[in-house]
């Protein structure tokens, strides 16, 4: 079982819904999902136990979110480069040229950083912690995503 087998499994994962993963509208809507769980966990300051009602929100949309927009069948975008060449990646591992997996692998570094920020930040609730730990998770997601729609390129000659 490959990693793809893995993930395919675990969200319902065929490839209709790679293809709709990779709309830019479904992209973009899932990194606005960031700034969105973060209201929802800090909103426990003001609503209390209610607050997981949002929170559950958030977490739905994530799962429903790449079954919902139209699918993607010649990737043009960006962004939708960048998740098929996810795809890719998942797929066979190997093909990636090393430099990109280096920088993957090293991307990982400010992921985590930015985890626990954002989480110190929101048991805190300390605002700087809190969205400084959201940029750094949402600047290595950006680049990874454009590493991968390089590999996608290169891969499909585009």
């Amino acid at each position: 079982m490959t990693a793809l087998d893995g993930i395919a499994r675990l969200f319902r994962m065929t490839d209709e819904a790679w293809r709709r993963h990779a709309n830019p509208w479904s992209v973009w809507t899932r990194f606005a999902a960031i700034p969105a769980m973060i209201l929802a966990i800090w909103s426990r300051v003001w609503i209390g136990w209610w607050a997981l009602v949002p929170v559950a929100l958030v977490i739905l949309w994530l799962f429903l979110n790449p079954h919902v927009f139209a699918p993607v069948t010649e990737p043009s975008s960006w962004t939708a480069k960048g998740i098929f060449g996810e795809k890719l990646w998942l797929q066979d591992r190997a093909r990636l040229p090393g430099h990109d997996r280096v920088l993957l692998r090293w991307l990982v570094i400010p992921v985590l950083c930015g985890a626990v920020l954002l989480l110190f930040g929101l048991v805190q609730l300390r605002i700087w912690p809190t969205l400084s730990g959201a940029a750094l998770i949402v600047i290595a997601q950006l680049w990874r995503i454009d590493r991968l729609g390089r590999f996608y390129e290169r891969v499909n000659g585009s």
